[in-house]
Order: structure tokens, then C-alpha cells, then sequence
């Protein structure tokens, strides 16, 4: 009888399993005449006894490529039809002071959700009128930091936020509706977010009656309508269709001509693994803009000013998570009334640094980092060090069969929402992140020592400074 299929379909066994794949490693990657990988210049050895690991490496220049290039493109693709286009870098996929510099230095806006990214974008010198803030929950201090800051724009999420904006702004203040188109991308159910029964945005009819109310208030503009319809989408059916269900909107609201501003979200789909077919970012921008404006056509109206929030499409490809191989546990598994070998591979980080495919299955690529290897290719599932069966950070993958402990490993596209979800489960420490740049790298973002776990950890010193509350007495 033949070996079982324990791999899925869209994984095939690689004719060398230390080959990089096109469009799924930064395009500066290469392997070495020693065999070992070379991130920008720099050997993965090299970074890894520098910076210890698991480090994610960001390429800064494949950062600034992709932001140029999503600047150009959509640009460009608006300027046809007549109209403009801003494009914001979707800081939740990963913001640091760096990186908001690299992003805004190439054409890009910013795009935050919380005050936490405000504070990061604005510490970068980030021009406040460049800053758009989402957010389904912006409280009054927020939102009030936000203006004070000088954010002249505020996407609002639901009726409660809109007045407690209505209630602290001191000036005029421009607002975007997030609302529901309805269509549903094809993603994960965590990943789609245009589907009404979930937490973002509001039904056309809500935000009908939405921007009735905000007309009362006299500081408050309505400029415009945003739908979001997910991540990690690949074509332009849905970003069609949902265009013409908001334009529709835009242009009842707008008494017969759209409203200024026209934002379509991101969500752009980019290669984790061979199987992907991802669209070039300017492909992309025309394909959309196309189809926007032909839908503005039809409808006999005047294309509005387009915006666009490109994260993953921006940071994705460019991160490299770098892991120290452990223990290597071949397992015998039943297939049917076959039985086959998977070999588990357990590195020194886990869901604590990418917690993608735990949250939602998140399939991933790996290679040998520190060298090349003859052996034939094997069966693999990389696995963390956490106290967690669903820790796995590479769900199937073929390496190289002598893979040992002591191996570096690479895993690519970890330059999104992988630093952005960390936590310290476990206890164990955030990994640093450290750009590579013709050469050179450097830590754009420390790593955690359990120096700094316990120095959280009130109880160790008997929590000094902090807050006591007492009872006032008893009845």
C-alpha cells in the first residue's frame, strides 16, 4: 500500500526543500554559496548569535518598496479617472516609531485604532492630518487626545462613539462612517469583517439615520463612508461589489452626488506558502479603481476621492522569524488502515510570537536557515515551546531530513500581526525586531528580559507605588 497523505493537497514535495520560494521571502533574500540564508546582506547565523532568538527580522527595504509602491499605484490609478487617492499604512499590522517613519518617508498616511498607536505614530513625527483612527470603542479620552493632537479626521463606528465625539470636539472635525456592506469575503470568519453579525460598522439603515443626527451637530462634517471586508483577500469581485453597495449609500446620503470620500479599506491577500497566487499591489490598484469607477459610471456620477489601508500588503513579506531548533520527535500517525511519519519540530518561541495559526489556522512556510542540506525531503510540523497542543507555528512543511537540534530555522511573511499579537504566555519574553538594511541591522523594537516580566510583577516587591483601595467600613 502507498504512504498515506498526511500533508494537505496544496502542499507538493519540493524538489529542494532549501529553495526559497518566489513572492513569499523578501526579494533581498537569497542563500548563500555556504548554504545559509542572507536576509538583506546579513547572514541568519550572524543576526541570530547577535540578537539571539527568535528575533524577527524586518527588511526595511522591502518595507519602503511596497509602501512606495502601493503609493504610486493607487495613485496613479485614481489620477485616470479623474480623482485622488490616499493610502493609509494599516498600523495593526505592525507600528513602531521606525516603521511609521519608513511608511509616511515613502508617501504612505497612517492609519491607528487605539491610543497606544497614536502615541507611536505621533512619537515617529507623523504629520497629525496624515493619521486616520479607527476603532469600534474610542472613548471620550481618546477621542478627545485625538483632536487636541490635531487629528482633523475620525472614523466612527456606532452612535455612541459619534457623540461622545459630538461631545468633545472643540472645532470643526470631518467624519467617515464605518458601515456594513454585506458581502462577505472569502476568509476565515475572524478575518471578515463586512458581515452584519459582528462588532464593526453599522447597517445602511443605521448610518442613514446616523447622518441625520450628525447634520445637528454643528462641528461635525460627514465627508465620507468606509467598508472594510476583510483580510487576506485575493481578487477584485468583492471589493466591486462592495463599492457599488457603498456608493449606492454614498450617493442617497449625499442628495444625488457621492459624498467626498470613498474609503475601501485594505485587506489585500499576500503568498504565505507556494499555494498562494497573490496580486502585485499596482495590478491590484488598477483592477479596484477600474471597477470602482465603472460602478460610479453606471451610475451616473462622479468618482469621489478613493482611500485605501494596506497593512500585510506593506509589512507581511518583509518580516523573517528567526528560531533555534530543539527537539526533533518523529510520530507515528494513522491514516485510515495506513500509517505514516510526521516529524514534529520544536523551536524556542511558539504562539507567544505568532499567534496567527492558533487563532485561526494560519498556514506558513519554513527553511533551513544556518545551512543547506542533501537529505530528502521530510514531513514536518514546527511546533513551539508552549504548554498549548495547538502551538504550532508551521502547520505542514517538508525540510530537509537531517534536520537537528542546534538547526536555525526561518519562518518568512511574519511581518504582520505577528509582533502585533505577541504576548507573554508562558511567561516568556517578546522577541526583539530587528531591521536589516543594505548590510546593517539594527533593534527597532527591544526585546524582553524576564528582568522585565518581574518588574511587572508588583507581588516581587511588594507592590510599591502602586494604588491601594480600603473598605470605608461596614454597616
Amino acid at each position: 500500500m502507498s504512504a498515506p497523505r498526511l500533508a494537505p493537497d496544496w502542499l507538493s514535495v519540493p524538489t529542494d526543500p532549501n529553495a526559497l520560494v518566489d513572492g513569499v521571502w523578501p526579494a533581498r533574500a537569497e542563500r548563500a554559496d555556504s548554504g545559509s540564508l542572507r536576509l538583506n546582506g546579513l547572514d541568519a547565523e550572524r543576526l541570530a548569535d547577535t540578537f539571539g532568538t527568535p528575533v524577527l527580522v524586518l527588511d526595511e527595504d522591502e518595507v519602503r518598496d511596497r509602501a512606495r509602491a502601493a503609493a504610486e499605484a493607487f495613485t496613479a490609478a485614481a489620477e485616470r479617472h479623474g480623482t485622488t487617492a490616499r493610502v493609509y499604512y494599516a498600523g495593526k499590522a505592525f507600528l513602531s516609531t521606525a516603521v511609521a517613519r519608513w511608511v509616511t518617508e515613502e508617501g504612505l498616511n497612517v492609519d491607528v485604532c487605539s491610543p497606544g498607536e497614536l502615541a507611536v505614530a505621533l512619537h515617529a513625527g507623523v504629520e497629525p492630518t496624515r493619521i486616520g483612527y479607527h476603532g469600534n470603542n474610542k472613548s471620550a479620552a481618546a477621542l478627545r487626545e485625538a483632536l487636541d493632537a490635531g487629528l482633523t479626521s475620525i472614523n466612527v463606528d456606532n452612535a455612541d462613539e459619534l457623540r461622545r465625539l459630538a461631545a468633545v470636539a472643540t472645532g470643526p472635525v470631518d467624519v467617515v462612517l464605518r458601515v456594513l456592506s454585506g458581502v462577505h469575503a472569502e476568509t476565515h470568519d475572524f478575518l471578515a469583517t463586512a458581515h452584519e453579525d459582528q462588532k464593526f460598522g453599522l447597517s445602511f439603515e443605521d448610518a442613514t439615520a446616523l447622518a441625520a443626527e450628525i447634520a445637528a451637530y454643528p462641528l461635525l462634517n460627514l465627508v465620507g463612508l468606509h467598508c472594510h471586508i476583510g483580510s487576506q483577500i485575493f481578487g477584485v469581485a468583492g471589493f466591486r461589489e462592495s463599492a457599488a453597495r457603498v456608493l449606492e449609500l454614498s450617493i442617497q446620503l449625499g442628495g444625488g452626488q457621492p459624498l467626498p470620500l470613498l474609503n475601501l479599506g485594505g485587506g489585500f491577500g499576500i503568498a504565505y506558502t507556494a499555494a498562494d497566487d497573490a496580486t502585485e499591489l499596482p495590478e491590484l490598484a488598477d483592477a479596484i479603481v477600474d471597477a470602482v469607477a465603472e460602478v460610479a459610471a453606471e451610475a451616473g456620477v462622479a468618482l469621489p476621492a478613493l482611500a485605501f489601508e494596506p497593512g500585510r500588503a506593506i509589512s507581511g513579506t518583509a518580516g523573517v522569524t528567526l528560531y533555534r531548533v530543539g527537539s526533533v520527535k518523529p510520530v507515528t500517525v494513522e491514516a485510515t488502515e495506513e500509517t505514516g511519519t510526521r516529524t514534529y519540530v520544536a523551536v524556542d518561541g511558539g504562539m507567544s510570537d505568532n499567534a496567527r495559526p492558533a487563532l485561526y489556522g494560519a498556514q506558513y512556510s519554513a527553511r533551513l536557515a544556518g545551512r543547506s542540506s542533501d537529505a530528502a525531503p521530510t514531513l514536518v510540523r514546527v511546533v513551539g515551546m508552549h504548554c498549548e497542543s495547538g502551538d504550532i507555528v508551521v502547520d505542514h512543511e517538508y525540510l530537509p531530513g537531517d534536520v537537528h537540534d542546534g538547526d536555525l530555522l526561518a519562518v518568512p511573511v511574519t511581518g504582520a500581526y505577528c509582533a502585533s499579537l505577541s504576548s507573554n504566555y508562558n511567561h516568556v519574553p517578546r522577541p526583539p525586531v530587528v531591521a536589516v538594511s543594505h548590510g546593517t541591522a539594527r533593534v527597532i523594537v527591544r526585546g524582553e528580559t524576564i528582568a522585565d516580566l518581574l518588574a511587572r510583577d508588583a507581588g516581587s516587591d511588594e507592590g510599591k507605588d502602586e494604588p491601594v483601595l480600603t473598605g470605608e467600613g461596614t454597616a
